[in-house]
């Protein structure tokens, strides 16, 4: 009967730790309270979610895997800034990706910038560390990239 009842156990907690989901800010405010407490630079996906095809791909192939979430949790704070065509947003949430579309030169998507960032009298300023986009190679390559650039700060 002890038998049964750790392994009851075993898989329940093994289940809860697999359902467990990043937590992606889309509130850049929020998000730079977030990495101020937690010491963690922001990683900042700038995407089109419904739309492009590199984004999807990133996705598919590096965000949402297990070795790329293990990462995240110990290493960033997760921001997305979606650019859809078809998804409906608030307006304020538009004019703050717009915003931030423009202070960091955004030409094309996905891009992945980290940064540092402080609230400073409601306003959030950012300190660059580097940027990415899609890497070839799925999580392994890609994550290799990520911790060169994080390495810089």
């Amino acid at each position: 009967m002890k038998k049964i009842f750790f392994v009851a156990v075993f898989f329940f907690g093994l289940n809860a730790t697999q359902a467990q989901e990043l937590k992606w800010y889309t509130d850049v405010k929020e998000a730079a309270a977030v990495g101020k407490k937690q010491k963690k630079p922001l990683m900042l996906f700038f995407t089109g979610s419904d739309w492009c095809g590199w984004c999807i791909r990133l996705q598919k192939e590096v965000l949402l895997t297990p070795e790329f979430k293990k990462w995240a949790k110990e290493k960033v704070v997760l921001v997305e800034l979606d650019y859809p065509r078809k998804n409906t947003q608030s307006d304020k949430i538009k004019q703050q990706n717009t915003e931030l579309q423009n202070a960091f030169g955004i030409q094309g998507y996905p891009t992945v910038h980290f940064a540092n960032a402080t609230n400073k009298d409601g306003k959030v300023d950012f300190q660059s560390i580097g940027k990415t986009g899609y890497v070839p190679g799925g999580p392994v390559a890609w994550l290799e990239v990520a911790n060169g650039i994080l390495s810089q700060k």
